[in-house]
């Protein structure tokens, strides 16, 4: 039997055929971000662990996904970052858009893929953390 860790990442199929890679880069940021925040102090309290699912998403799915009706808290942390809070069990479900000039630039550049991705998801983190009132990773 195995749980599922409060952060996980999910990446648009789209974007896994532009950049192969992504997929194992994601996967090694989920254990680190599951470490981090564990090190930070975001489940001291187990009866008030929040479930993060952040979704790396195209511009297009992007949209898709934000324009949906959807009866959750919903927060624009900036233009490319939404996320929907539910309540009713403590989960916070963010889309990530890559835009198209960081796709241009990671096409272009393509070693630059883990730093960036990294970085991006630390800040929306980070955000999330301002807003419950933990410590910063």
């Amino acid at each position: 039997m195995s749980a599922s860790l409060p952060i996980s990442i999910n990446v648009n199929e789209g974007l896994i055929e532009l950049f192969p890679s992504l997929q194992s880069i994601t996967n090694k940021l989920e254990a680190q971000f599951n470490f981090q925040t564990m090190t930070a102090g975001w489940y001291g309290d187990e009866e008030n662990i929040i479930d993060i699912c952040l979704s790396i998403e195209t511009l297009d799915s992007f949209k898709h996904h934000t324009s949906l009706a959807n009866e959750n808290i919903r927060k624009d942390h900036a233009d490319d970052v939404v996320s929907f809070f539910d309540g009713s069990n403590s989960k916070i479900d963010c889309y990530v858009a890559l835009t198209e000039s960081e796709n241009l630039l990671l096409k272009r550049h393509n070693k630059l893929l883990k730093g960036f991705i990294e970085t991006k998801l630390i800040k929306v983190l980070n955000l999330i953390a301002i807003e419950r009132s933990l410590c910063a990773i």
